[in-house]
C-alpha cells in the first residue's frame, strides 16, 4: 500500500512559514516532560491569580490547538481548512462544570452548534460530552445502580431532557451528532442513554453516535452486542472508535479500589483491540457507521485497506476519519487529498475556560509514545523541504 502519510507537501500545505515554525516550537516544547511540568504548573498560576496572559497563551498553544473562543471566531480556520476537503467538528471545550445553570448553558451551545451544523456543509457533526449535561457524580450512581433520592431523580430528569431535546433537534434537522466518552465509572449511564436516543432517532439514519474507548478490553463485547440490539430493533449506530484519554487514572483507580482495571494490559492489545473492532463494524456496515478518531496511522492504513478490499468507494458515507486540530496532519490532509471522508476535531471557548483542555493535550502528547517524536520528524522533514 503507498505511504501516503510521509507527504508533508499535502500535510502542511495551509501553514504558512511562520506557522510551521510555531508548531515545530511548540512540539519540541512538549517533548520535554519536565518543561510541560514547570509550563503547566506556572500557567495555572498565572491564571489563578488574574494575570494577563490570554494574549500570550492564544498566540502560542491556543491557537495552535483550538479554533478560536466561540463560533464566529472559529469560521476562518473552518473555512480555511475545507478548501483541502477536511472537516471541522466544533468542540466546545469548556470543561468541569457542575452547576444547573452552567450545565444549561452548555446545553444551549449545542443546540447552536446544531444550527451551525445545518447551515455549513463544512461541519458534518456536532459533538457533546456527558458530562457537559449532567453532573459527575449523578452519572457515577447511575451507573453504579444507586437509589437516587427525590431531587436526584428530578436532576436526571433535566439530564435525559437535555439529551432528548440535542438528539431530536440534530433529527428534525437531518444532522449527525457524536456524544463523546468518559472515565468507565460514570459510562454505563451515558451507554444507556445512547442508546435510548438511537432507538428513538436512527431508525433511518445514524443521527446519534455514541463513543468506544477501546483501551478498555471490554468494547468490542459492546460493539457486538450493540450489534445485536440494533438489527433486533431496528435501527442504525453510529459509533466513534477511539483508543482512549484517561489511561493512568483508569489504571490508578483499579489499583486504589482493588478492581482488576478496565483498561487493556498493554500498548499492543489495546492496538489489536481497535483493528478488531475496525474489522468488526466494517463487516456489518448496513447497521454501523463507523467514526475513525485515531492519530494511528497503522490502524488508518488497516481501515482504508479494509475499504479497498470490499471495494467500497474513499469516500463512502458509512466510514469518516477523524483526528484532533492541531495534531497529525500527515494524516488528515493526505487522507482528505485521495478522498476519503475526513474531520478535525476543532475545539474552541474562552482562554482562560479552555486551560483544562490545552494542559490535558500537553501532557497526553507527552505521555503517548511516539507521538510528538512523530510531529516533530514531520515538521523537520518539511522544514527542510521548504529550507527553513
Amino acid at each position: 500500500m503507498k505511504r501516503i502519510f510521509e507527504d508533508t507537501a499535502t500535510a502542511f500545505r495551509l501553514k504558512s512559514d511562520s506557522e510551521l515554525e510555531r508548531a515545530y516550537f511548540l512540539f519540541k516544547l512538549i517533548a520535554n516532560q519536565p518543561l510541560v511540568r514547570i509550563g503547566t504548573a506556572v500557567t495555572n498560576f498565572a491564571i489563578n491569580a488574574n494575570l494577563p496572559v490570554d494574549g500570550l497563551i492564544r498566540a502560542t498553544v491556543f491557537d495552535h490547538f483550538c479554533g478560536g473562543v466561540n463560533e464566529e471566531d472559529c469560521l476562518p480556520v473552518i473555512d480555511k481548512m475545507y478548501t483541502q476537503k477536511v472537516h471541522s467538528i466544533l468542540d466546545y471545550s469548556v470543561e468541569g462544570k457542575v452547576i444547573e445553570n452552567q450545565l444549561d448553558h452548555a446545553f444551549e451551545k449545542i443546540l447552536r452548534v446544531l444550527d451551525f451544523v445545518k447551515e455549513k456543509e463544512a461541519i458534518p457533526f456536532a459533538v457533546f460530552k456527558p458530562t457537559a449535561f449532567g453532573r459527575f457524580e449523578l452519572l457515577e450512581k447511575k451507573s453504579n445502580g444507586e437509589k437516587l433520592t427525590t431531587d436526584e431523580e428530578a436532576e436526571w430528569g433535566r439530564v435525559v431532557n437535555r439529551y432528548d431535546k440535542v438528539c431530536k433537534k440534530a433529527y428534525d434537522l437531518e444532522v449527525s451528532l457524536l456524544i463523546d466518552a468518559e472515565e468507565s465509572w460514570i459510562q454505563l449511564a451515558a451507554d444507556e442513554l445512547a442508546l435510548d436516543m438511537m432507538r428513538k432517532y436512527n431508525k433511518v439514519r445514524p443521527v446519534v453516535y455514541n463513543t468506544a474507548q477501546l483501551y478498555r478490553w471490554d468494547r468490542l463485547s459492546f460493539l457486538v452486542t450493540l450489534h445485536e440490539i440494533a438489527v433486533k430493533e431496528g435501527f442504525k449506530v453510529g459509533i466513534k472508535v477511539v483508543r482512549g484519554a484517561y489511561l493512568e487514572k483508569e489504571n490508578n483507580r483499579a489499583e486504589e479500589n482493588g478492581y482488576t482495571s478496565p483498561i487493556c494490559k498493554s500498548k499492543k492489545a489495546t492496538d489489536d483491540n481497535f483493528d478488531d473492532a475496525l474489522r468488526f463494524m466494517i463487516e456489518h456496515t448496513n447497521v454501523f457507521t463507523i467514526f475513525a478518531g485515531t492519530h494511528n496511522e497503522n490502524s488508518s492504513y488497516l481501515l482504508i485497506d479494509l475499504m479497498k478490499q470490499r471495494n467500497m468507494p474513499n469516500n463512502h458515507p458509512n466510514i469518516w476519519f477523524g483526528q484532533l486540530y492541531g495534531m497529525s496532519d500527515n494524516i488528515s490532509y493526505n487522507l482528505a487529498d485521495q478522498g476519503y471522508n475526513v474531520s478535525k476535531y476543532l475545539p474552541y471557548g474562552p482562554v482562560r475556560d479552555v486551560m483544562p483542555y490545552l494542559i490535558r493535550r500537553a501532557e497526553e502528547n507527552t505521555s503517548v509514545a511516539g507521538q510528538t517524536t512523530r510531529e516533530l520528524d514531520l515538521l523537520k522533514k518539511e522544514r527542510k523541504r521548504r529550507k527553513i
